[in-house]
């Protein structure tokens, strides 16, 4: 019995051990599960549901993502390619298709226009940046141009660097005095939603003391012709931008917008996860063959304008923004 006395001493500390490292271990696990939460939550890129009531707060949103495939509804997108010849998309079910009647539109001294019930439906408008140089938005205004998207900057597709155009606080000020409603966008080269997020602060900063009535516009196109920073970024990734720019504009009160080429947009864009922001399309002709909806369209990028030096990019908006 003497023996057995120490044995039955250290199983009575090993149990309490045992116990012991259990309890730890849960504590340690719920400290880094904890950890975890708050690190995701605060990494995450902003949804909607993640607004603050402060205005003064940008927030970011969660991205949520789609784990299972797309409805789609039977129907074909078909298109041409320069190796395939005709080719083929299926329609996604949940994205609106487009809402207008191509044969309302009507093109007349070079400005295209949306017609309803036989009266003029759509907004005249040109989107300019440094390129253009000076303007005299007064003669913008007396040919016939209602709204003016104004680029704030770019990030550069070789370096990352971001350069801000000179004089696109001239440009916002005096097209607003011109009577001209104002947008905003940025040429964005983002390899990921720190850089998306940035980018949209950096706007939001730039135009917060001018009358911003038009959107503000996230405009991320492929380079051609040349290496780009961006030429590996990922279908979910660019959608990871896309989110995170609109929903960081979106906090700061003002309404976002993806601008994009018809064939970007195809190829390129996740639709069903950007559904839920106005799209801005790029497709020059007489008129546009892009399937889903959108409520501004760049038709023309060598339109000439009176008091607008050389040529410039033609739209038109099927809604008039400043009266939301």
């Amino acid at each position: 019995m003497a023996e057995k006395a120490p044995k039955n001493k250290f199983k009575a500390l090993s149990v309490v051990e045992a116990l012991l490292i259990i309890g730890l271990s849960g504590e340690l696990a719920w400290q880094v599960k904890l950890k975890d939460k708050f690190h995701r939550s605060d990494d995450a890129v902003a949804a909607s549901a993640n607004v603050s009531d402060d205005p003064q707060v940008r927030t970011r949103a969660v991205i949520e993502k789609e784990e299972t495939l797309y409805q789609l509804d039977g129907k074909k997108i078909l298109m041409n390619d320069g190796t395939y010849g005709e080719i083929f998309w299926p329609v996604f079910a949940d994205v609106p298709a487009c809402s207008h009647n191509m044969e309302q539109l009507v093109t007349r001294n070079g400005y295209s226009f949306y017609k309803e019930n036989n009266k003029v439906a759509s907004i005249a408008g040109v989107d300019v940046s440094d390129y253009q140089g000076d303007i005299d938005w007064k003669k913008v205004k007396a040919a016939g141009i209602d709204f003016a998207i104004v680029r704030i900057g770019y990030r550069g597709y070789g370096t990352g660097e971001i350069v801000i155009d000179k004089n696109f606080g001239k440009n916002l000020k005096e097209a607003d005095e011109a009577g001209i409603k104002v947008g905003a966008y940025f040429f964005s080269q983002a390899v990921n939603t720190k850089e998306a997020i940035e980018e949209a602060d950096l706007v939001i900063d730039a135009i917060a003391d001018y009358n911003i009535t038009y959107p503000v516009i996230y405009d991320w196109e492929l380079i051609y012709g040349d290496n780009a920073r961006t030429d590996k970024v990922s279908v979910e990734e660019l959608a990871d931008c896309c989110i995170s720019f609109c929903e960081r504009v979106r906090s700061a009160g003002y309404k976002p917008m993806i601008y994009q080429n018809k064939n970007t947009t195809m190829f390129k864009l996740d639709l069903p996860r950007l559904k839920d922001y106005d799209f801005w399309l790029a497709e020059y002709g007489k008129e546009p063959t892009y399937y889903y909806d959108y409520q501004m369209w760049q038709y023309a990028s060598d339109g000439f304008v009176p008091g607008i030096n050389g040529e410039v990019d033609m739209n038109i908006s099927f809604k008039d923004y400043s009266t939301e």
